[in-house]
């Protein structure tokens, strides 16, 4: 047993270390991925964020409210956007050949996924970091949290990755081609922009609300900004973590079933 799982780890650092040197040289993608949420993070905090901030009662001059508001929000933001150039780069692997090669050798299966995974969720924390930099650069401060607070709000963020990025391996294994992963992972990208990510859930239409509140990525903006902020969780933290045990079993029993089924 011991020695299996001595296997499994150094196939799988081996898959994790080929996908983070295929992502270095190859860093279109994933600078795209990770610029969109700090453009964002601009365009709302100075070309919107007078407008909006009278919308959630901060008042037309008080931008700082904004911005506290809206930092939660790009960070699941930013995670939502990586897992969907991981279905990309699943969907080429599957389509070039390579992991036809892969299962004719001495490798541990599950390494090729989890190679994925771990690179996915190393990349989407990375992006956090950096939107966190430019977040703090342009205003937003945190002062009410405790260290417990910012360890369970990096934890939240992180399970986040893991369970979207399941989620994106499959979509990336069910897809014939990289183009069709693209589309198929749309709505990672697009759930979070109809989320209560830049507006306060009560502040939609009556017909809108619904959407906005019963998806994965309201819950989890919520549990994080009652972190940061000490807004107050609620149910919101439980919500949210069911929810990423859900996409985590769901992706992971997907994938594997994808994988190891007989290739045509």
């Amino acid at each position: 047993m011991s020695a299996t799982f001595a296997l499994a780890v150094r196939d799988a650092s081996t898959m994790l270390r080929r996908n983070l040197l295929h992502a270095r040289r190859y860093p279109s993608l994933t600078l795209n991925i990770l610029l969109t949420p700090i453009v964002l993070l601009l365009l709302f905090v100075y070309v919107f964020g007078d407008v909006m901030s009278a919308g959630i009662g901060g008042g037309g001059a008080d931008r700082s409210a904004y911005i506290a508001y809206l930092v939660p929000g790009i960070l699941l933001m930013t995670i939502g956007a990586v897992p969907a150039g991981t279905a990309i780069s699943v969907a080429m692997d599957m389509t070039e050949g390579i992991i036809a090669r892969f299962r004719t050798m001495a490798i541990h299966r599950g390494s090729v996924l989890i190679g994925h995974v771990v690179g996915s969720v190393l990349q989407a924390m990375i992006g956090v970091v950096l939107v966190g930099a430019v977040a703090v650069g342009i205003g937003f401060r945190s002062t009410d949290a405790t260290a417990v607070e910012w360890l369970a709000a990096f934890g939240l963020l992180a399970l986040v990755a893991v369970a979207f990025t399941w989620l994106a391996v499959a979509l990336g294994l069910a897809s014939p081609n990289a183009e069709a992963a693209s589309n198929n992972a749309m709505p990672l990208i697009v759930l979070p922009l109809i989320s209560s990510a830049f507006v306060p859930v009560d502040a939609m239409p009556g017909w809108f609300r619904p959407i906005a509140e019963y998806q994965p990525f309201t819950p989890a903006i919520e549990t994080l900004r009652g972190l940061l902020l000490g807004s107050g969780i609620g149910s919101s933290g439980w919500l949210a973590v069911g929810w990423c045990v859900g996409l985590t079993v769901l992706g992971y029993v997907w994938s594997s079933a994808l994988f190891n089924r007989d290739p045509e």
